[in-house]
């Protein structure tokens, strides 16, 4: 078991900053999360590993959200999508049309 003073320790609060930035790191650019690091008693070769691993994290999730949508993308009919909504809609058009006289040398 943990005491209450090892829990509300410097070290602790620090490993939970890095471990709560770690997390979102993903979501952020390598300067947020070197500026969010730079506050913290952390050796360089520390902070350059996280910062490494965030662009990693980063990289390999819009990896993988590109790779899912264009699986998805490429599931999806292009003829059927058309034929189903001009099957399911109606199509309206507003258009709004004006005639405006041109400058020439004689008018100006």
């Amino acid at each position: 078991m943990t005491s209450k003073n090892e829990k509300d320790s410097p070290l602790g609060d620090v490993i939970k900053k890095v471990v709560s930035i770690g997390v979102g790191a993903a979501f952020m650019t390598e300067d947020t999360v070197k500026s969010m690091l730079a506050d913290l008693p952390l050796p360089k070769d520390l902070v350059s590993g996280l910062v490494q691993n965030a662009k990693t994290a980063k990289e390999d999730f819009s990896n993988s959200v590109r790779e899912e949508v264009a699986q998805h993308l490429n599931k999806v009919d292009p003829k059927k999508v058309i034929a189903d909504v001009l099957d399911g809609y109606d199509i309206e058009v507003n258009a709004k049309f004006s005639f405006k006289k041109k400058a020439t040398e004689e008018n100006e």
